[in-house]
């Protein structure tokens, strides 16, 4: 076994590689990128080595200098992850070149599975099943017109070097071909360098079902299958194992078709066969078709590992430093049923768009496995993909381990960026996933009812106020005023949605809050808050954000109520009180002369001072408040003189 290995990844997968690799007694190094200086996958290695910029063109995919790393703090071998340079071939050359092991299978495996057109003829050749379609080499208009029309539409375009759904054209008319070939050969050429297609059968209600395999160059095994059905954009969303409906004639079948494709390659370490499903007349023998392989870890290997009870990584340091398969097939069990949930930041309202943000809270439900490679206090750098983590769950059924996700997604806490939970927890509950009717078209027709903004209650408002207040701990500022309760004012915005809410506290465990013409009792017993007799979710504040662990997170951020005062009566003739707080200081006296942005007070309150500024040219008045007054929220503070007209 290896002493010492590198980690050439970041985030979630290189934290899960150094878990195991630590638990081995490997030693574990990583790498870093500027913006990865301080993140979590350094934290988890033995030690770390800077290797360029925060763009991965000039860190995480220079293999030279991540081999350089490897060769100066004595690693014996590279892990790739996935991504970046998993499946480079030409760095795994350099790798070996260098006098260390790539933990992965060979460039040759890896260059026969690289194209699509080729991996598919190779396929074919080793008895594997392959979608009717064209692969060859012509790549003339009209002759890939013709072999449209031969298969038969609706055909499906693909890029030979393509991934991720980009060079991917669905078809349906042949007066509609030309067009798609045109464009899907365009983003080809932008994305891989080569504008190649392929033309497929389309399938009608296609089912994505992988297979797990492992090889040692020579034999190989299959872990059973995932499905991976549950997709947007071609993108995995959630995925499972076993496949629902799966048959043990099928599962056979599909896991024996795997295994010659895996061994016709000679292939060595964890890899996927991926295939196509014909689901519309339930799953059967001969409707299952080859579509690629991925010569690499999955990022859906955890459900794998939780119906198998194998550690893939482990496996892949033992046959990497020269050990047999740890288990036969007929050793291999399948039991109970997994599912895993890709928590991303993205505004799913806004069109999935990638965001990013300092993660100010980040809990995970302890019921559950989360993979992950941020923490709280680290940021989502807009350089790298946006997952936050992957949520896993084992039942011993599906209903079971589906009910378990539903519990764990609500239990995840997250503050500082908006993600993609209220969308993983809609589909949760779609009766058809449910129910495991699963196609990679469902998220595409029920797309309007997974998406909906959230809409927070009056009472997850009235506990944004509370918390924006600093009401919940029961701080000194819930004191009384000539034995009458004290009164509270706050702005907050939701969603850019402004609203505003008024706190009259009858003590520190209880408060009134009224938003437009509701009003909401809150009250706390022990140490727990009740709104209108329910309980309070938990909550977390960083600064102005104030974020309710409620419908997958709602987050709220105070208007600072200076900011509302420059644009409203402290731009006239009177400065007043922005909020309810202690007078600390007057600069200002009757008939001095004073300049737009003059500092004239000072107000104590939210535990802060504000300045309270000349919002215009002017003379003073009038001074209303001396130091040390206790005022409300809008008190006349100080009067200036009328404008000449």
């Amino acid at each position: 076994m290896f002493d010492k290995i590198l980690i050439a990844n970041r985030g979630e997968i290189a934290c899960r590689v150094a878990r195991t690799a630590r638990a081995m007694g490997v030693k574990v190094v990583a790498v870093y990128s500027d913006a990865d200086a301080s993140a979590a996958h350094v934290a988890a290695a033995d030690e770390a080595v800077h290797i360029g910029g925060s763009a991965p063109a000039e860190s995480y995919l220079k293999g030279e200098r991540i081999i350089e790393a490897a060769l100066k703090t004595g690693a014996q071998a590279i892990h790739p992850g996935y991504g970046f340079l998993s499946e480079n071939p030409d760095f795994v050359d350099a790798v070996e070149a260098a006098g260390l092991t790539f933990i992965g299978p060979s460039a040759d495996a890896i260059r026969k599975m690289g194209l699509k057109d080729a991996a598919k003829a190779l396929m074919e050749e080793a008895g594997v099943p392959v979608v009717p379609g064209y692969h060859g080499a012509n790549q003339a208009p009209e002759h890939l017109s013709g072999a449209a029309d031969t298969i038969g539409y609706p055909v499906l375009i693909k890029a030979v070097a393509g991934g991720g759904g980009k060079g991917m054209r669905l078809v349906e008319a042949p007066a509609d071909f030309m067009a798609a070939l045109d464009s899907a050969r365009s983003e080809a050429q932008t994305a891989f360098g080569n504008p190649d297609v392929l033309i497929e059968k389309y399938i009608q209600k296609p089912r994505h079902i992988e297979v797990q395999v492992f090889g040692d160059g020579e034999t190989a095994v299959h872990l059973y299958e995932r499905d991976c059905s549950l997709q947007r954009r071609h993108q995995k969303v959630i995925e499972e194992a076993p496949a629902p409906g799966m048959t043990e004639e099928m599962r056979a079948a599909m896991g024996q078709a795997a295994v010659r494709a895996a061994e016709a390659i000679g292939y060595k370490g964890a890899g996927t066969i991926e295939f196509i499903v014909d689901g519309s007349k339930g799953l059967r023998p001969d409707g299952f078709w080859f579509m690629e392989m991925n010569t690499r870890l999955q990022v859906e290997h955890p459900v794998t590992e939780a119906v198998t009870g194998i550690d893939l990584v482990e496996w892949q340091l033992r046959v990497a430093a020269g050990e047999d398969l740890p288990l036969g097939q007929d050793e291999l069990t399948l039991t109970g049923h997994s599912f895993e949930s890709r928590l991303y930041a993205e505004d799913v309202p806004k069109g999935f768009l990638p965001a990013t943000g300092t993660l100010a809270h980040l809990q995970f439900p302890a019921s559950a496995r989360a993979d992950s490679g941020v923490r709280t206090g680290d940021t989502i750098s807009p350089f790298y993909d946006p997952m936050i983590a992957k949520i896993i769950t084992f039942g011993p059924t599906r209903d079971i381990a589906l009910s378990r996700m539903k519990s764990a997604l609500d239990g995840c806490q997250v503050a500082g960026t908006v993600t993609n939970l209220r969308f993983l927890s809609a589909l949760c509950a779609h009766p058809g996933f449910a129910a495991g009717e699963v196609d990679t078209g469902l998220i595409g027709r029920d797309i309007d009812d997974l998406t909906g903004a959230p809409v927070p209650t009056v009472q997850h408002r009235a506990l944004a106020a509370l918390a924006a207040l600093g009401l919940l701990d029961g701080g000194d500022e819930t004191g009384f005023a000539l034995w009458e309760p004290l009164a509270h004012h706050v702005a907050l915005d939701f969603d850019g949605e402004a609203f505003d809410a008024d706190v009259r506290s009858h003590g520190p465990d209880r408060h009134s809050v009224t938003i437009g013409e509701e009003v909401v009792e809150a009250i706390r017993t022990g140490t727990r808050w009740a709104l209108d007799g329910t309980p309070a979710p938990e909550l977390a504040v960083a600064g102005d954000l104030i974020t309710v662990f409620a419908d997958s997170g709602l987050g709220f951020t105070r208007i600072d109520p200076l900011d509302v005062a420059a644009s409203g009566g402290a731009a006239g003739n009177v400065i007043e009180a922005p909020m309810p707080g202690l007078v600390k200081a007057v600069f200002a006296e009757a008939g001095q002369a004073v300049q737009e942005g003059d500092r004239l007070a000072i107000l104590e309150a939210m535990k802060m001072e504000h300045s309270l500024l000349a919002a215009r040219d002017g003379v003073v008045a009038e001074v209303l408040a001396e130091p040390g007054a206790q005022v409300e929220a809008g008190a006349a503070l100080i009067r200036l003189e009328e404008e000449e007209g």
